[in-house]
């Protein structure tokens, strides 16, 4: 029998049902919502429950990463978490070191740090610049620096222009980072200079193993171990015990925010008609809606949202009884991830999944790390 080291992102061991699923993750606060201290009871269940992973998404009304990072760490001592994902560019990158190099230490080793590019319409309302694989990889190489107890001394790059940045002479931090990322060129991107890869609710099984494919070809080209860039899937996973009403939020609600707001991007990597998602946001209804669907949206609004949508559209994600769901993740690990992202439902209501899991639990996962951006076992 193994035995989990510690705190510090260690690997997972115990014969119990509730020994730690390191390849299993999920979103705290999935969506939208209105009570961030949710979060301390989902981040304990999913702990006692054996979930490897919390995932942190940000949305700045009532969900800033770094106070909810801080508040998972604080009711948990094995839980990896990881923000998936939050923008450079809208703290300083002194600021978003000091909150990494803080979670690090707070969690004993447990936290990365994932960046994402974000939405530009969203950026460009706050009068900030569109994010961009450059200023990615830019702002990768600062962040590492200052961990390592370097200076960041008249840079001047496409992450910003910075006269003299410094934390700790004295650091040697190890902080994985990840990228959350839709294209092609972001998945290379991950796989050149991140640690682990973050990929999108409702992939294609194609655009899964085309992603996986490209963060390989990154990390290789790069001269790096592609085993060691983390994937993983991201993974709608509503089961047929979770009620109508909310698993049409969880799911079409959900789509319809993505198609909206960046739907280009995803319906690309899926190989999807444009002309559907034209329709779509041409849609009256779409057109004229306030606020997120998944928020906002009536039982007969989702329903009507539905019917825009092609059902294969609707079809990636998992469904229907714990061991249909549970058949569905092993699927994305056979296609090539790592680790699975159960996205859009709470610990809860993954609770009748896990035992079904666990039963068909491939081979060779037991030492998977805790730390969502380490890679193994």
């Amino acid at each position: 029998m193994s035995t989990a080291p510690g705190p510090g992102g260690g690997t997972a061991g115990s014969p119990t049902d509730a020994a730690p699923l390191g390849e299993l993750g999920f979103y705290t606060l999935a969506g939208h919502s209105d009570s961030p201290r949710d979060l301390v009871r989902e981040v304990q269940e999913a702990e006692a429950l054996g979930l490897g992973s919390a995932f942190v998404s940000e949305r700045l009304a009532l969900k800033e990463a770094a106070t909810l990072c801080g508040a998972a760490a604080a009711v948990t001592s094995t839980l990896g978490i990881a923000t998936a994902a939050t923008n450079h560019n809208t703290r300083h990158p002194l600021v978003t070191a000091s909150i990494a190099s803080t979670m690090h230490r707070l969690t004993g080793g447990r936290f990365t740090l994932g960046l994402g590019r974000g939405v530009a319409p969203m950026h460009a309302a706050m009068g900030l610049s569109t994010v961009t694989n450059a200023q990615l990889e830019d702002v990768t190489g600062i962040l590492r620096t200052l961990w390592r107890g370097g200076a960041v001394v008249d840079h001047d790059g496409p992450a910003g222009t910075f006269p003299n940045l410094r934390q700790d002479a004295t650091f040697d931090e190890d902080i994985p980072l990840l990228l959350v990322a839709i294209g092609p060129r972001s998945a290379e991107l991950a796989g050149r200079v991140m640690d682990a890869l973050v990929l999108h609710t409702f992939y294609s099984d194609e655009a899964l193993t085309n992603a996986v494919a490209a963060a390989r070809r990154g990390a290789e080209q790069a001269g790096r171990d592609p085993a060691g860039v983390r994937v993983w899937s991201v993974l709608a996973t509503v089961g047929d015990h979770v009620p109508e009403d909310l698993r049409l939020k969880k799911t079409v609600g959900r789509l319809a925010s993505y198609l909206r707001g960046y739907g280009d991007v995803l319906v690309a990597a899926n190989g999807w008609d444009p002309a559907v998602l034209e329709r779509f946001r041409a849609d009256p209804f779409v057109r004229g809606f306030v606020g997120a669907f998944d928020a906002r949206a009536t039982q007969d609004e989702l329903e009507y949202l539905a019917a825009l949508m092609p059902d294969e559209w609707l079809a990636v994600t998992a469904s229907g009884s714990p061991e249909q769901c549970a058949a569905a993740v092993v699927r994305q690990l056979d296609l090539g991830a790592d680790s699975v992202i159960l996205h859009g439902a709470t610990p809860s209501e993954l609770a009748p999944i896990l035992p079904a899991y666990r039963a068909v639990r491939p081979a060779g996962l037991a030492g998977m790390p805790l730390n969502p951006g380490r890679s193994g076992p």
